[in-house]
């Protein structure tokens, strides 16, 4: 058996099958040390570059659906290349990395991987490329409908206004009015005010 079949099956969990052959062509080049992680709030991935004693490094959280990993997996690769390309001469989500992410984009789009909905949203976001796909809320609200979290969890634009909301950490939040692209949310149990994205997934509560 081929020693690339079982990196393959192993990125077929994770991704959509036809894009498992090109996503492991990059991740072979440039020989990546590629990390399936745990949830993390703040951030759906991360890259950091090879050094005298590592090689390239990138994380991908595992809580996503095979869209939105194989997204941010091509977000982090263009970071890669863009580094290769350019060192630290140039910003982090500058027009140099803008294109090197557009191009590996249009590249994965070509594979037809992603179904119609995202495929409309991912040419969109082309246009106008965000620092973060999580800022491109069009994108996010459409691959949000292959989430498997068995309908228990909404997004804070989907709460009634004076409706209550909770988070991983138990804390109970009542929604208030939009601010520019930010709700006003204030916690029950103290009365501090928060600022919610509408698109951050959360409980209902009583």
């Amino acid at each position: 058996m081929p020693k690339k079949e079982a990196p393959i099956d192993y990125l077929r969990q994770w991704i959509p099958e036809n894009a498992a052959q090109l996503s492991l062509d990059y991740l072979n080049h440039y020989n990546v040390h590629l990390t399936i992680t745990r949830e993390r709030k703040s951030i759906l991935g991360d890259y950091r570059h090879a050094t005298r004693s590592s090689n390239h490094r990138i994380s991908v959280n595992g809580n996503l659906n095979p869209f939105s990993f194989l997204i941010t997996l091509i977000h982090e690769l263009a970071h890669l290349v863009t580094f290769m390309e350019f060192g630290n001469s140039v910003q982090s989500h500058g027009k140099e990395w803008k294109g090197i992410y557009r191009k590996m984009l249009e590249e994965f789009l070509k594979l037809d991987v992603f179904p119609g909905d995202v495929r409309t949203a991912l040419k969109k976001s082309l246009h106008n490329l965000p620092a973060s796909s999580c800022a491109d809320e069009d994108l996010m609200r459409v691959l949000k409908r292959y989430d498997k979290n068995g309908g228990e969890l909404l997004l804070v634009e989907q709460i009634p206004e004076g409706g209550c909301f909770s988070l991983e950490d138990k804390r109970v939040f009542r929604k208030g009015k939009k601010l520019r692209k930010r709700y006003q949310c204030v916690e029950v149990a103290t009365g501090k005010l928060y600022l919610f994205s509408p698109i951050y997934e959360v409980r209902p509560a009583s």
